[in-house]
């Protein structure tokens, strides 16, 4: 399995290689080793969580506020094109974003550290992604950012299909400020320490 930084700080892409042959494939998803040597701690997850998405799906896009949440993102069968968007303080890279492929055939995957917001689109038939994350899920510290942020100018490859009511009638950034006031500097620190 290799490791990439991207130009995201603490945005890592994770590649492995299936062993292919007659019967389909087998893949290692996750390595303790290369998650050690790309930074991560790999005994900080503590919840697995997957969804089904139906084509051209968009999910997100979702942020964890306070501390965050880290979560290493893989797409187990079905092709998305996944997002990163920085939205942490201070970061050379603050509001902007990268997107990605993951593929259940290459079985690729990203670690999106705290203070990203994530969200995707599903490029296949049906796709099921998989997340691990590093801290339990507080309903509490959800933010929700529009899809379609003029700021942000996501080319979102499909029309847009079926969304939730929450992904629907979520805000642009700049009607976001106060709530992005609790998203955390690496570091610690929010906006407003």
């Amino acid at each position: 399995m290799r490791f990439s930084p991207t130009a995201i700080p603490g945005l890592v892409e994770f590649t492995p290689t299936p062993h292919r042959d007659e019967r389909g494939f087998f893949s290692r998803t996750f390595d303790a080793d290369t998650a050690r040597r790309a930074g991560l701690d790999p005994h900080s997850f503590v919840q697995d969580s997957q969804s089904r998405s139906v084509h051209r799906v968009v999910r997100g896009l979702h942020l964890r506020l306070g501390r965050g949440e880290g979560k290493l993102v893989r797409c187990a069968h079905g092709r998305v094109f996944d997002v990163v968007v920085d939205l942490r303080p201070g970061s050379p890279t603050y509001r902007t974003w990268l997107s990605f492929t993951l593929d259940g055939d290459a079985q690729n995957s990203v670690f999106i550290p705290p203070g990203c917001a994530h969200g995707f689109q599903v490029l296949s038939e049906t796709a099921d992604t998989a997340y691990r994350i590093d801290r339990e899920h507080d309903p509490a510290e959800d933010l929700t950012i529009a899809h379609d942020d003029p700021e942000l100018a996501i080319p979102w490859p499909l029309p847009v299909g079926v969304m939730s009511a929450a992904d629907r009638s979520a805000l642009p950034l700049k009607r976001l400020d106060d709530q992005l006031d609790r998203v955390e500097a690496a570091g610690g620190r929010t906006r407003e320490s």
